[in-house]
């Protein structure tokens, strides 16, 4: 029988999810399907197909997923998402980012257009009842916000609803102005759960024991939490009038000092946006005990940079892998069970363990 996980809603009465969550291998392997199948990921940024007529090929989440999939813009200037596995004998179509006129097999010779569709395959003129719709490259969901680009396998949600609710806070910056920083990029594998590392993120409560430089900067007591649908805000506030956001009138948070804003997106996102620019971080699995964070940053003022809450973010990345590898040792014990949240701190931790269970009682795709 599958495991059913329970969160109350009314978190002065819940209790987190149970230790086994993190434990398990069997429930390890039934979150792909449950949640990453059934969610968004990003991919990237629509520079990787700056030009017509260029494919890029890449895999979502490595090690995890591991889905083949192919970034394309067409001749109108569409973007696509498209599977990278040929729909004859399932071969990868191309290996290499380039220009094509046509997505070509190597293999057979199958061949589609930019925009998946198939269009000529050899020897297949005796073949009854060919081509059909199973026959084009699948076409998966593909969202964009500015470059920043969006795909689900199987999404049971719009990803534009999580768009709108970043914009309400961080659309009047210039995002036709990011520009990617790869010097500033970096990796991180960490061996812990994928999940206690969010569990990290979306609380505040432990900035003051864990982070000096962060303390510093930041007014522990007005930080605030926010929690939509499949995703929430973390609102940091400046102990000065330094190094915050200029807000423009009429903007919901006008005449507060803001330092950073820290969005999280179900299951495994963060956007960690500072008066700089934008700093990306990927969750993605690994194994039931490794974890790889991914770093990438886009600038928008570099005269800004390292400065603020944004500042120190390698520091501050070393305290937060040395808790959550201490956590991830210490839930091994037989003797936890599970724990109780803060009313007035945990709000995004119970938010995402409420995410997690009912994505996780639903019934397989």
């Amino acid at each position: 029988m599958a495991i059913k996980f329970n969160i109350d809603p009314d978190i002065t009465k819940a209790s987190t999810l149970p230790s086994s969550f993190y434990k398990d291998p069997d429930i390890f392997e039934a979150i792909k399907q449950k949640i990453f199948y059934r969610s968004w990921q990003w991919i990237g940024d629509s520079h990787k197909v700056r030009s017509k007529g260029t494919a890029y090929p890449f895999v979502l989440l490595r090690d995890f997923l591991e889905e083949p999939m192919l970034l394309t813009k067409d001749k109108e200037g569409e973007i696509h998402c498209l599977s990278n596995v040929c729909t004859h004998r399932g071969n990868l179509v191309i290996s290499d980012t380039g220009s094509y006129k046509k997505l070509i097999c190597g293999y057979h010779g199958r061949r589609f257009s930019l925009n998946g569709n198939f269009e000529h395959m050899p020897e297949f003129k005796e073949t009854k009842n060919f081509p059909g719709p199973c026959d084009n490259l699948h076409d998966f969901p593909l969202r964009q916000w500015g470059p920043l680009l969006f795909a689900g396998l199987s999404p049971v949600f719009d990803f534009q609803t999580v768009i709108d609710k970043m914009n309400q806070r961080v659309g009047f910056m210039s995002f036709d102005k990011l520009v990617h920083d790869p010097k500033r990029d970096k990796n991180y594998v960490i061996n812990a759960h994928w999940a206690l590392y969010c569990d990290n993120y979306l609380e505040g409560f432990h900035i003051p024991f864990v982070h000096d430089d962060l303390n510093a900067v930041l007014d522990y007591g007005d930080y605030e939490t926010i929690c939509f649908d499949h995703c929430n805000v973390q609102i940091g506030y400046a102990e000065g009038s330094e190094d915050i956001f200029d807000l423009p009138e009429g903007h919901i948070d006008h005449g507060k000092n803001i330092a950073a804003y820290y969005f999280w997106v179900f299951p495994n996102m963060m956007f960690n946006f500072y008066p700089w620019g934008l700093s990306v971080n990927l969750v993605q699995p690994i194994q039931l005990h490794k974890t790889r964070v991914s770093f990438v940053t886009y600038v928008i003022d570099p005269e800004k940079l390292d400065k603020g809450a944004g500042a120190g973010l390698d520091k501050v990345e070393m305290e937060d892998e040395a808790v959550v590898e201490g956590v991830h040792k210490g839930i091994r014990s037989h003797y936890y069970k599970a724990g109780r949240f803060s009313p007035t701190r945990e709000q995004g931790v119970h938010h995402f363990h409420s995410l997690l269970a009912t994505f996780m009682n639903r019934e397989s795709l």
